[in-house]
């Protein structure tokens, strides 16, 4: 069976253009809505905090009936209902409950999804990169459009933006067919013994450690920048052009990933990524050093997060490919994420922009270390990918 290759890209630019208009705005949103920076970080933490949970749940489910689409058509769907619960928000509790739904059923659908794409390719995995920076052309198309109309129209505007964007998540995993099944031959090992190998934990660890380093940029870049005067047409414009880097290294990673090892695409993202929060943290004022920061992207995200499909896809393998997925998302996006945009809600304020992101920068030297002592040092099966 051919690879469904736009019906795969059209998820996949749904989802991220959703992320678009959220991520960078919805700070915004919250402090134009009344809530102040704590409030905007708990909220921001509450958001990912379900990434811990609600992916590990459903991607045991996923990996024991097999049915991972069903579980992403069903997760988006409510994803939308749940969403909608903030057009009727009004206090501090009320946003957090809206949240606590919405949240739970988008952050389930992703990981599940990337399972479903990964099962299309087969021992195609290398051409991942290939369907996933149509998500990067829907950011791009959402953070620019967002941005020119929130600056002609009232903030109030993106809650519906959102909805239209959840809906077309929804179509999307509609248009999508099931992956055919492979047969899996040997007795594939328990995920427990996956889990207890030192390389996992550390690969793990570095996860959640970068995802803490990038939360101050989802939570409080924007509104950094509009501390520094920049309109939001130019905010937009400067999520934008991170994320059309990230589409340029997309399009040559295939060759990357056949020339390097994994472990070193993944030590050098993480390098920049230090490089890139000292920039910010501060050369804000500086539009040039600015757009060297937002470059950086291409490897801070694109880079790290290639390497780590690729590295779950080794480690659990295809039978525990749904649950492998799922705690990615978790330890990342889940822990490291809910314990970022919480600290950095908690002491931005005390400590400024500034200590914000030296912080995150600190955050990502530690997972530097780690991944240069554990993670791909001696097992040459994840030497290289895409040969």
């Amino acid at each position: 069976m051919p690879i469904p290759y736009w019906r795969l890209s059209s998820f996949y630019w749904f989802y991220f253009a959703a992320i678009g208009a959220f991520i960078p705005y919805w700070g915004l949103y919250l402090k134009n809505a009344g809530f102040d920076t704590v409030q905007i970080g708990e909220l921001s933490a509450v958001l990912v905090a379900c990434k811990i949970v609600a992916p590990n749940s459903l991607g045991w489910i996923a990996d024991h009936t097999g049915k991972s689409l069903p579980i992403v058509r069903l997760a988006s769907f409510l994803a939308v209902l749940g969403f909608c619960g903030f057009l009727y928000a009004h206090s501090y509790w009320e946003y957090v409950s809206v949240t606590l739904v919405f949240s739970f059923f988008w952050s389930a659908a992703l990981p599940q999804f990337e399972a479903v794409t990964l099962a299309h390719l087969k021992t195609d995995a290398h051409r991942y990169s290939q369907i996933r920076l149509w998500g990067s052309v829907g950011f791009i198309a959402a953070v620019l459009s967002v941005g020119w109309l929130i600056d002609r129209q009232p903030m109030a505007i993106l809650p519906a933006i959102m909805i239209l964007l959840l809906l077309g998540i929804s179509v999307a995993a509609l248009s999508v067919p099931e992956a055919r099944a492979i047969s899996h031959g040997a007795e594939p090992l328990k995920l427990w013994r996956i889990l207890k190998k030192p390389e996992v934990i550390a690969f793990f660890t570095v996860c959640m450690l970068l995802q803490t380093a990038h939360s101050p940029y989802y939570v409080f870049y924007s509104i950094v920048l509009k501390q520094h005067h920049y309109p939001s047409t130019m905010i937009g414009g400067l999520w934008a052009l991170g994320v059309m880097a990230e589409i340029v290294l997309f399009l040559f990673m295939r060759r990357l990933l056949a020339r390097f090892p994994l472990r070193a695409l993944l030590l050098a993202s993480i390098s920049l990524a230090i490089v890139r929060w000292l920039l910010i943290a501060y050369l804000a004022d500086s539009t040039v050093w600015l757009l060297l920061a937002q470059l950086l992207h291409a490897m801070t995200f694109g880079g790290t997060h290639v390497a780590s499909i690729h590295l779950v896809h080794r480690y659990f393998g295809s039978q525990h490919q749904g649950k492998g997925q799922a705690l990615y998302n978790s330890f990342s996006a889940g822990v490291g994420g809910m314990v970022g945009s919480y600290a950095s809600g908690y002491y931005f304020d005390a400590i400024g922009a500034t200590g914000i992101y030296t912080a995150a920068a600190f955050c990502s030297a530690l997972a530097l270390l780690i991944a240069y002592i554990w993670i791909g040092r001696d097992d040459g099966k994840i030497a290289t990918v895409g040969q």
